[in-house]
C-alpha cells in the first residue's frame, strides 16, 4: 500500500534539505533534487517501518494544500527562498522487504575442524555469524 506525505525541500547551495513537517521534523538532505528525493523515500520509509515494528501512532499526512514551506521555514529559522512543498511516495511493506527484511547468501570459508565441531553441537551457522556480526558492529560504535 502506497503511502504518501508533504515534505518541504529547501535549497541550501550544495544540495537541498528536506523536512516532514508532520512527522516530527523528520529530515533528510541529498547533494541534488533527485539525490534529495531518494533520500526522502529512504528516510520516510524508515521512520514509518519503525514506527509500526515499534507499535506506535503513525500520524495522518496532512494535504499538500496545508503545507505551506514558507511557515515551516520560519518555524525552523532558514531562508524558504526556492523551497517548495513536494509529497514524497513509498511502499513501505515492499520497501522492507527489499532492504530491511532481504537476506543476502554469503559464502565464507572455515577450518573443517570447526565445521565438524559446530555440526556435531548443532550450531546454527547463519545466526551464529549474524549474532556476532551485531556484537562486532556494536562494539565499533562505541
Amino acid at each position: 500500500m502506497l503511502t504518501i506525505y508533504p515534505a518541504c525541500f529547501f535549497p541550501d547551495g550544495t544540495g537541498y534539505s528536506v523536512i516532514f513537517p508532520d512527522l516530527n521534523w523528520l529530515a533528510t538532505s541529498g547533494d541534488s533534487l533527485p539525490d534529495a528525493m531518494n533520500r526522502a523515500v529512504d528516510c520516510l520509509a524508515g521512520y514509518l517501518y519503525t514506527l509500526k515494528q515499534d507499535g506506535d501512532p503513525i500520524p495522518e499526512p496532512s494535504a499538500v494544500t496545508d503545507i505551506s514551506a514558507e511557515n515551516v521555514a520560519k518555524e525552523l529559522d532558514c531562508d524558504a527562498n526556492g523551497a517548495f512543498v513536494n509529497m514524497v511516495s513509498v511502499d513501505v511493506e515492499e520497501y522492507a522487504r527489499m532492504h530491511f527484511k532481504r537476506s543476502v547468501r554469503k559464502t565464507l570459508t572455515i577450518p573443517a575442524w570447526l565445521n565438524t565441531a559446530a555440526q556435531e553441537l548443532h550450531i546454527n551457522f547463519s545466526q551464529t555469524l549474524q549474532e556476532a556480526l551485531v556484537a562486532k558492529i556494536k562494539a565499533k560504535k562505541l
